[in-house]
């Protein structure tokens, strides 16, 4: 078989990464064209970090993150009252592993959303099946199974993910059904996999926004027992970057 037949085979065996990396081969001159076993091994690696690169991107397609953020960029100090340990901490996913909740408030615009979703790719990037969802996508979805009959199908989705982002809770009124399937839905996931809830609202005042107390005593105690608490400051980020927006270079 000759190489151009050999570049074909992977193809249709649908080896993109060893193809590629054996085409780059052989496009070099003959004395810096690697030998058998270490052309075997790179090929190898070669297809291995394509396949990890295309998951990576799929999962990132399938979790619909609402922001482009990725961790290197979340801002920590002092000011913000989340440090770089922490965010390293959480970037080791021993969070996801142990199926850990984060629960993250602060006021409008000091970017929790933002650092939610720098952890969301993170995961993606670390091969965790992920699902971002604002309360108000989540009420519609919710909402909408019920009515064509997909709402098991949907829990047993959200059940598979490894990571839910719940972004801006405590904004729109919970009606019965939704706090019922909350509770579905944390209950699937107690300490198996993880949920990151984003608020405004601290989280003391979370009971009352559920307004139910026999429900809200169900969907507490899953949400925040051994959740790791972050409660952002600092001012807007929104209007940190219209100012710098507007300061000339």
């Amino acid at each position: 078989m000759n190489t151009s037949e050999t570049l074909q085979q992977l193809q249709h065996l649908k080896l993109q990464g060893m193809h590629n990396a054996y085409s780059h081969q052989l496009g070099l001159p003959v004395h810096q064209q690697l030998d058998a076993h270490e052309l075997v091994g790179q090929l190898v690696q070669a297809e291995s970090l394509f396949k990890a690169n295309e998951r990576t991107a799929y999962y990132l397609r399938l979790a619909k993150l609402r922001l482009p953020a990725i961790v290197e960029q979340v801002e920590c100090g002092i000011t913000r009252n989340f440090t770089k340990q922490q965010l390293a901490t959480f970037m080791e996913g021993h969070y996801l592993r142990q199926g850990q909740n984060i629960l993250i408030t602060g006021s409008t615009g000091c970017g929790k959303s933002y650092l939610a979703c720098a952890l969301g790719n993170q995961a993606c990037l670390e091969g965790y099946r992920t699902t971002y969802l604002n309360m108000n996508r989540l009420i519609e979805k919710i909402t909408s199974s019920k009515l064509d009959g997909t709402y098991i199908k949907y829990l047993n989705y959200l059940e598979r993910q490894a990571l839910i982002i719940l972004d801006d809770f405590g904004l729109q009124p919970l009606n019965q059904d939704v706090k019922l399937a909350l509770l579905q839905i944390l209950e699937d996931r107690y300490a198996k996999r993880a949920v990151i809830v984003t608020s405004q609202l601290p989280v003391s005042k979370w009971y009352e926004y559920i307004n139910e107390p026999t429900l809200a005593d169900a969907i507490m105690d899953r949400m925040t027992a051994n959740a790791h608490r972050i409660e952002l400051k600092g001012e807007s980020r929104r209007n940190k970057k219209n100012n710098t927006a507007e300061t000339p270079a």
